[in-house]
Protein backbone atom coordinates (compact mmCIF):
# COMPACT_ATOMS: atom_id res chain seq x y z
CA UNK A 1 0.00 0.00 0.00
CA UNK A 2 1.85 3.66 -0.92
CA UNK A 3 1.57 5.80 1.87
CA UNK A 4 0.03 8.81 2.29
CA UNK A 5 1.73 12.04 1.16
CA UNK A 6 1.87 14.62 3.94
CA UNK A 7 0.53 17.91 3.08
CA UNK A 8 3.33 20.26 3.32
CA UNK A 9 2.84 22.70 6.11
CA UNK A 10 3.78 26.19 5.65
CA UNK A 11 6.67 27.69 7.62
CA UNK A 12 5.75 29.22 10.61
CA UNK A 13 6.04 32.87 11.52
CA UNK A 14 8.60 33.81 13.86
CA UNK A 15 7.01 35.84 16.25
CA UNK A 16 8.47 39.66 16.34
CA UNK A 17 10.18 39.23 19.50
CA UNK A 18 11.67 36.42 18.47
CA UNK A 19 13.33 38.12 15.99
CA UNK A 20 14.15 40.91 17.53
CA UNK A 21 16.29 38.73 19.84
CA UNK A 22 18.27 37.38 17.40
CA UNK A 23 18.78 40.85 16.07
CA UNK A 24 19.97 41.82 19.36
CA UNK A 25 22.51 39.00 19.61
CA UNK A 26 24.05 39.76 16.14
CA UNK A 27 24.44 43.61 17.19
CA UNK A 28 25.57 43.31 20.77
CA UNK A 29 28.54 40.48 19.08
CA UNK A 30 28.96 43.23 16.77
CA UNK A 31 29.91 45.66 19.31
CA UNK A 32 31.90 43.28 21.10
CA UNK A 33 34.30 42.53 18.19
CA UNK A 34 34.52 46.43 18.16
CA UNK A 35 35.18 47.09 21.78
CA UNK A 36 38.24 43.73 21.02
CA UNK A 37 39.51 45.62 18.40
CA UNK A 38 39.92 49.07 20.13
CA UNK A 39 43.44 48.14 21.88
CA UNK A 40 45.19 47.39 18.47
CA UNK A 41 43.76 51.26 16.79
CA UNK A 42 46.62 53.73 16.13
CA UNK A 43 46.14 57.04 18.82
CA UNK A 44 48.42 59.35 16.52
CA UNK A 45 45.68 59.78 14.25
CA UNK A 46 42.71 59.67 16.56
CA UNK A 47 41.94 56.74 15.02
CA UNK A 48 41.24 54.69 18.42
CA UNK A 49 39.28 57.91 19.31
CA UNK A 50 37.07 57.49 16.34
CA UNK A 51 36.41 53.74 16.80
CA UNK A 52 34.98 54.61 20.61
CA UNK A 53 32.95 56.92 19.27
CA UNK A 54 31.67 54.20 16.70
CA UNK A 55 31.03 51.61 19.78
CA UNK A 56 29.10 54.94 21.88
CA UNK A 57 26.66 55.34 18.67
CA UNK A 58 26.53 51.43 18.20
CA UNK A 59 25.46 51.24 21.60
CA UNK A 60 23.00 54.51 22.00
CA UNK A 61 21.46 52.70 18.11
CA UNK A 62 20.74 49.66 20.21
CA UNK A 63 18.82 51.24 23.24
CA UNK A 64 17.31 53.12 21.25
CA UNK A 65 16.58 50.43 19.14
CA UNK A 66 15.00 48.31 22.38
CA UNK A 67 13.37 51.70 22.99
CA UNK A 68 11.20 51.24 19.87
CA UNK A 69 10.36 47.73 20.31
CA UNK A 70 9.18 48.18 23.56
CA UNK A 71 5.42 48.09 21.93
CA UNK A 72 5.73 44.18 21.75
CA UNK A 73 8.49 43.23 23.46
CA UNK A 74 7.52 41.72 27.55
CA UNK A 75 8.65 43.75 30.09
CA UNK A 76 10.89 40.62 31.73
CA UNK A 77 12.54 40.86 28.39
CA UNK A 78 12.96 44.31 28.17
CA UNK A 79 14.98 44.35 31.44
CA UNK A 80 17.43 41.77 30.00
CA UNK A 81 18.29 43.86 26.53
CA UNK A 82 18.34 47.06 29.02
CA UNK A 83 20.81 45.21 31.52
CA UNK A 84 22.83 43.79 28.59
CA UNK A 85 23.17 47.42 26.81
CA UNK A 86 24.08 48.37 30.54
CA UNK A 87 26.97 45.83 30.18
CA UNK A 88 28.07 46.78 26.81
CA UNK A 89 28.62 50.80 28.35
CA UNK A 90 30.13 49.70 31.54
CA UNK A 91 33.10 47.85 29.71
CA UNK A 92 33.27 50.60 27.36
CA UNK A 93 33.79 52.53 29.84
CA UNK A 94 36.69 50.12 31.55
CA UNK A 95 38.56 50.41 27.97
CA UNK A 96 38.38 53.91 27.91
CA UNK A 97 39.91 53.96 30.95
CA UNK A 98 42.61 51.65 30.54
CA UNK A 99 43.96 53.76 27.77
CA UNK A 100 43.72 57.06 29.63
CA UNK A 101 47.48 58.34 30.16
CA UNK A 102 48.32 57.28 34.04
CA UNK A 103 48.73 59.92 36.42
CA UNK A 104 51.51 60.88 38.07
CA UNK A 105 50.13 61.68 41.47
CA UNK A 106 46.58 60.78 43.28
CA UNK A 107 44.89 61.67 46.39
CA UNK A 108 43.71 59.33 48.79
CA UNK A 109 40.96 61.30 50.36
CA UNK A 110 38.89 61.30 47.33
CA UNK A 111 38.12 58.34 44.32
CA UNK A 112 40.53 58.66 41.29
CA UNK A 113 38.93 60.00 38.37
CA UNK A 114 40.55 57.73 35.85
CA UNK A 115 39.28 54.72 38.02
CA UNK A 116 36.38 52.94 36.87
CA UNK A 117 33.14 52.42 38.99
CA UNK A 118 31.63 48.83 38.63
CA UNK A 119 28.24 48.88 37.68
CA UNK A 120 26.54 46.46 40.01
CA UNK A 121 23.10 46.24 37.84
CA UNK A 122 25.22 45.61 34.78
CA UNK A 123 25.38 41.58 34.37
CA UNK A 124 28.08 39.91 32.04
CA UNK A 125 27.05 39.87 28.64
CA UNK A 126 27.07 36.14 28.24
CA UNK A 127 25.23 36.00 31.56
CA UNK A 128 22.64 38.52 30.10
CA UNK A 129 22.16 36.27 26.86
CA UNK A 130 21.54 33.08 29.03
CA UNK A 131 19.12 34.91 30.60
CA UNK A 132 17.22 35.90 28.00
CA UNK A 133 17.73 32.02 26.54
CA UNK A 134 16.05 30.72 30.22
CA UNK A 135 13.38 33.03 30.21
CA UNK A 136 12.32 32.06 26.91
CA UNK A 137 11.89 28.59 27.65
CA UNK A 138 10.24 29.14 30.65
CA UNK A 139 7.06 30.17 29.56
CA UNK A 140 4.96 29.80 32.13
CA UNK A 141 6.70 31.07 34.60
CA UNK A 142 7.23 35.34 34.11
CA UNK A 143 9.46 36.95 36.39
CA UNK A 144 8.59 39.52 38.52
CA UNK A 145 9.53 43.08 36.52
CA UNK A 146 7.75 46.07 36.57
CA UNK A 147 6.36 47.36 33.01
CA UNK A 148 9.34 49.82 32.67
CA UNK A 149 12.83 48.87 30.84
CA UNK A 150 16.17 49.54 32.50
CA UNK A 151 17.28 51.02 29.50
CA UNK A 152 20.77 52.87 28.72
CA UNK A 153 20.04 56.71 28.59
CA UNK A 154 22.65 58.03 26.40
CA UNK A 155 23.80 61.82 25.43
CA UNK A 156 21.74 62.71 21.97
CA UNK A 157 25.02 64.24 20.75
CA UNK A 158 26.64 60.44 21.25
CA UNK A 159 23.44 58.90 19.04
CA UNK A 160 24.99 58.78 15.79
CA UNK A 161 28.41 58.87 14.10
CA UNK A 162 29.40 62.42 13.06
CA UNK A 163 27.73 63.39 9.68
CA UNK A 164 29.99 66.19 8.57
CA UNK A 165 33.64 67.46 9.53
CA UNK A 166 35.35 70.82 10.02
CA UNK A 167 38.68 71.58 8.91
CA UNK A 168 40.42 70.29 12.55
CA UNK A 169 38.40 66.69 12.34
CA UNK A 170 39.78 66.13 8.60
CA UNK A 171 43.76 66.49 9.47
CA UNK A 172 43.23 64.21 12.82
CA UNK A 173 42.54 61.23 10.11
CA UNK A 174 39.23 61.72 8.41
CA UNK A 175 38.53 61.68 5.06
CA UNK A 176 36.35 64.38 3.82
CA UNK A 177 35.54 64.73 0.29
CA UNK A 178 34.94 68.66 0.08
CA UNK A 179 32.30 69.84 -2.13
CA UNK A 180 32.80 70.73 -5.87
CA UNK A 181 30.45 72.85 -8.62
CA UNK A 182 32.72 70.66 -11.33
CA UNK A 183 29.70 67.82 -11.93
CA UNK A 184 31.22 66.86 -15.30
CA UNK A 185 34.61 64.65 -13.89
CA UNK A 186 34.74 61.34 -11.94
CA UNK A 187 36.54 62.55 -8.30
CA UNK A 188 39.05 60.19 -7.00
CA UNK A 189 39.96 61.76 -3.84
CA UNK A 190 43.41 60.97 -2.00
CA UNK A 191 43.18 58.51 1.28
CA UNK A 192 47.19 59.15 2.57
CA UNK A 193 46.35 60.35 6.15
CA UNK A 194 42.66 58.89 6.27
CA UNK A 195 41.25 56.34 8.46
CA UNK A 196 38.08 56.52 8.18
CA UNK A 197 35.62 57.89 4.99
CA UNK A 198 33.15 61.21 5.63
CA UNK A 199 31.18 61.66 2.22
CA UNK A 200 28.64 64.72 1.62
CA UNK A 201 27.15 66.77 1.29
CA UNK A 202 27.14 66.26 -2.33
CA UNK A 203 24.61 66.94 -5.01
CA UNK A 204 25.18 65.52 -8.79
CA UNK A 205 28.85 64.26 -8.36
CA UNK A 206 30.35 60.81 -9.42
CA UNK A 207 32.76 59.45 -6.67
CA UNK A 208 34.93 56.92 -7.02
CA UNK A 209 37.07 55.65 -4.10
CA UNK A 210 40.90 54.25 -5.15
CA UNK A 211 42.56 51.69 -3.57
CA UNK A 212 44.90 54.05 -1.50
CA UNK A 213 41.71 54.40 0.74
CA UNK A 214 42.12 50.64 1.95
CA UNK A 215 43.73 51.85 4.88
CA UNK A 216 41.13 54.33 5.45
CA UNK A 217 38.04 51.76 6.41
CA UNK A 218 37.80 51.57 9.80
CA UNK A 219 34.19 53.17 9.58
CA UNK A 220 32.24 54.91 6.85
CA UNK A 221 29.58 57.64 6.65
CA UNK A 222 28.01 59.04 3.60
CA UNK A 223 25.12 61.43 4.23
CA UNK A 224 23.26 64.05 3.04
CA UNK A 225 23.93 63.39 -0.91
CA UNK A 226 21.51 63.82 -3.83
CA UNK A 227 21.64 62.82 -7.66
CA UNK A 228 25.03 61.24 -7.12
CA UNK A 229 27.17 57.96 -7.73
CA UNK A 230 29.44 56.81 -4.97
CA UNK A 231 31.49 53.90 -5.72
CA UNK A 232 33.05 52.34 -2.83
CA UNK A 233 34.21 48.83 -4.33
CA UNK A 234 38.13 49.12 -5.03
CA UNK A 235 39.73 49.75 -1.43
CA UNK A 236 37.06 47.03 0.44
CA UNK A 237 37.30 44.14 -2.19
CA UNK A 238 41.24 43.47 -1.54
CA UNK A 239 40.94 42.34 1.94
CA UNK A 240 40.32 45.64 4.08
CA UNK A 241 36.01 46.08 4.11
CA UNK A 242 34.43 48.59 5.94
CA UNK A 243 34.11 47.76 9.73
CA UNK A 244 30.77 49.75 9.66
CA UNK A 245 28.60 51.73 7.23
CA UNK A 246 25.99 54.62 7.66
CA UNK A 247 24.13 55.57 5.25
CA UNK A 248 21.83 59.04 5.62
CA UNK A 249 19.76 61.53 3.68
CA UNK A 250 20.32 59.92 0.45
CA UNK A 251 18.08 60.98 -2.50
CA UNK A 252 17.97 59.90 -6.33
CA UNK A 253 21.45 58.18 -5.93
CA UNK A 254 23.39 55.48 -6.65
CA UNK A 255 25.70 53.95 -4.26
CA UNK A 256 27.84 50.90 -4.42
CA UNK A 257 29.02 50.43 -0.94
CA UNK A 258 31.47 47.40 -1.65
CA UNK A 259 31.95 44.82 1.45
CA UNK A 260 31.12 45.78 5.17
CA UNK A 261 32.41 43.39 8.10
CA UNK A 262 29.93 44.72 10.06
CA UNK A 263 26.63 46.27 9.94
CA UNK A 264 25.12 48.82 7.13
CA UNK A 265 22.43 50.92 8.72
CA UNK A 266 20.75 52.63 5.83
CA UNK A 267 18.79 55.96 7.58
CA UNK A 268 16.44 58.13 5.23
CA UNK A 269 17.32 56.97 2.10
CA UNK A 270 14.69 57.29 -1.24
CA UNK A 271 14.31 56.22 -4.96
CA UNK A 272 18.46 55.52 -5.39
CA UNK A 273 19.45 51.86 -5.83
CA UNK A 274 22.27 50.71 -3.04
CA UNK A 275 24.32 47.90 -3.79
CA UNK A 276 26.45 45.98 -0.55
CA UNK A 277 27.80 42.82 0.70
CA UNK A 278 27.59 43.27 4.59
CA UNK A 279 26.85 40.70 7.63
CA UNK A 280 23.97 42.78 8.80
CA UNK A 281 21.54 44.91 6.69
CA UNK A 282 19.23 47.32 8.28
CA UNK A 283 16.96 49.99 6.75
CA UNK A 284 15.05 52.48 8.14
CA UNK A 285 12.22 55.25 7.31
CA UNK A 286 13.65 54.27 3.27
CA UNK A 287 11.18 54.46 0.67
CA UNK A 288 11.14 53.29 -3.05
CA UNK A 289 14.62 51.94 -3.27
CA UNK A 290 16.46 49.49 -5.30
CA UNK A 291 18.54 46.85 -3.02
CA UNK A 292 21.31 44.12 -4.64
CA UNK A 293 22.29 42.75 -1.04
CA UNK A 294 25.16 40.33 0.23
CA UNK A 295 24.00 39.26 3.77
CA UNK A 296 24.86 36.48 6.28
CA UNK A 297 21.73 37.41 8.44
CA UNK A 298 18.14 38.67 7.87
CA UNK A 299 18.14 41.38 6.76
CA UNK A 300 15.89 43.84 8.51
CA UNK A 301 13.81 46.72 7.63
CA UNK A 302 11.52 49.53 10.00
CA UNK A 303 9.45 52.69 8.66
CA UNK A 304 9.97 51.86 5.00
CA UNK A 305 7.88 51.19 2.03
CA UNK A 306 8.34 50.26 -1.58
CA UNK A 307 11.94 48.35 -0.96
CA UNK A 308 12.73 45.62 -3.60
CA UNK A 309 15.50 43.61 -3.37
CA UNK A 310 17.56 41.94 -5.60
CA UNK A 311 20.67 39.19 -4.95
CA UNK A 312 24.46 41.32 -5.04
CA UNK A 313 25.76 41.19 -8.82
CA UNK A 314 28.16 39.12 -10.01
CA UNK A 315 30.31 41.67 -11.26
CA UNK A 316 31.09 42.51 -7.48
CA UNK A 317 31.50 39.46 -5.66
CA UNK A 318 34.67 37.46 -4.91
CA UNK A 319 35.41 34.15 -4.55
CA UNK A 320 34.57 34.10 -0.87
CA UNK A 321 31.09 35.74 -1.48
CA UNK A 322 30.35 32.79 -3.97
CA UNK A 323 30.62 30.33 -0.83
CA UNK A 324 28.01 32.12 1.47
CA UNK A 325 24.44 31.74 1.58
CA UNK A 326 23.09 34.70 1.05
CA UNK A 327 19.87 35.72 2.78
CA UNK A 328 18.59 38.66 0.97
CA UNK A 329 15.47 37.73 0.37
CA UNK A 330 14.66 36.60 4.03
CA UNK A 331 13.77 39.98 4.81
CA UNK A 332 12.21 40.93 8.71
CA UNK A 333 9.84 44.14 8.32
CA UNK A 334 10.04 45.07 12.60
CA UNK A 335 6.80 47.62 11.96
CA UNK A 336 4.12 44.65 10.50
CA UNK A 337 3.59 41.83 12.89
CA UNK A 338 0.63 40.24 11.54
CA UNK A 339 1.09 36.84 9.97
CA UNK A 340 0.16 38.19 6.03
CA UNK A 341 3.38 38.84 3.88
CA UNK A 342 4.60 42.80 4.85
CA UNK A 343 3.47 45.15 1.93
CA UNK A 344 6.61 47.47 2.44
CA UNK A 345 9.11 45.20 0.56
CA UNK A 346 8.94 42.68 -2.47
CA UNK A 347 11.77 40.69 -4.40
CA UNK A 348 12.78 42.71 -7.46
CA UNK A 349 11.67 41.32 -10.95
CA UNK A 350 13.96 39.75 -13.14
CA UNK A 351 13.03 41.68 -16.11
CA UNK A 352 13.87 44.90 -13.62
CA UNK A 353 16.97 44.05 -12.77
CA UNK A 354 19.97 46.14 -13.95
CA UNK A 355 22.04 43.80 -17.25
CA UNK A 356 25.29 43.06 -16.59
CA UNK A 357 26.74 44.94 -19.05
CA UNK A 358 24.98 47.93 -17.37
CA UNK A 359 27.29 47.28 -13.92
CA UNK A 360 30.36 46.29 -16.46
CA UNK A 361 30.74 49.24 -18.82
CA UNK A 362 28.47 51.87 -18.11
CA UNK A 363 28.11 52.47 -13.84
CA UNK A 364 32.43 52.60 -13.92
CA UNK A 365 31.99 55.98 -16.25
CA UNK A 366 33.94 57.19 -19.15
CA UNK A 367 34.37 59.95 -21.81
CA UNK A 368 31.14 59.70 -22.69
CA UNK A 369 29.25 58.70 -19.65
CA UNK A 370 28.10 61.41 -17.16
CA UNK A 371 26.33 61.37 -14.03
CA UNK A 372 23.14 61.54 -15.76
CA UNK A 373 24.07 58.97 -18.14
CA UNK A 374 24.59 56.64 -15.55
CA UNK A 375 21.96 57.47 -13.19
CA UNK A 376 19.12 56.74 -16.27
CA UNK A 377 20.62 53.54 -17.11
CA UNK A 378 20.10 52.12 -13.60
CA UNK A 379 16.93 53.32 -13.78
CA UNK A 380 17.26 56.67 -11.26
CA UNK A 381 15.22 60.01 -12.75
CA UNK A 382 15.82 63.37 -11.04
Amino acid sequence: MAATAKAEQPPKEVPANERFFRSFQHEVSDIQKQMERLESRGTSGGERADAVDHCLASIARLSNEVKDASSYLPAYDQRTYGDAIKALSSKLQELRTSFAPRQKFSFKSGPSMFKAKKNDSALNLNDAAELASERRSHTGVVPDASNESSLLTTPAESRSPATELDDKESESGLAEIPSTEDFSRIRQPSFSQSTSVAIGPHDGVHIILPSSAAHATSSGTLSMLHHCIVDMTTPTSVGTPFAGLTLKNIKESLIVCGHVNGAAHLTKVSNSVIVVASRQFRMHESHNCDVYLLTTSRPIIEDCSGIRFAPLPETYMTENDRQIDNQWQQVDDFKWLRSEPSPNWSVLENSKRIEAQVWNDVVPGGPQLGTEEILRAVHISG
